[in-house]
């Protein structure tokens, strides 16, 4: 028997990126926050919707539209949630943690 792996060097770190882009199909949209990333990273919402945003680490996060700031969570505390809503403007938001710059992701608005 023959047995094969691929190791990462004992880097244990989360990826600042989550899932691929996720579409909000029945009118319910959530981003997660767990280990400093959001889950899904990517996702693709309509004009207006009201997005919910759980934060299941142990520290504050927020999901800040970057450039023109579109959006801002403010700050969502440990173990708490808030909403956001997607800008009426079809196109593609960056977004990031105030506190955490190294988590990122893409809210797209078709």
């Amino acid at each position: 028997m023959l047995l094969a792996g691929c190791g990462n060097g004992g880097d244990t770190r989360p990826t600042p990126y989550g899932s691929p882009t996720a579409t909000a199909e029945d009118g319910a949209a959530t981003i997660t926050i767990e280990n400093f990333t959001y889950e899904p990273a990517d996702l693709e919402v309509a004009p207006g919707q009201e997005i919910t945003v759980v934060n299941k680490d142990n520290v504050g996060h927020t999901v800040t539209a970057t450039g023109d700031e579109e959006f801002d969570t403010g700050n969502i505390a440990a173990g708490r949630s808030g909403t956001f809503t997607a800008p009426s403007e079809a196109g593609s938001y960056r977004y990031t943690c105030s506190f955490h710059p190294d988590m990122r992701g893409t809210l797209t608005v078709r």
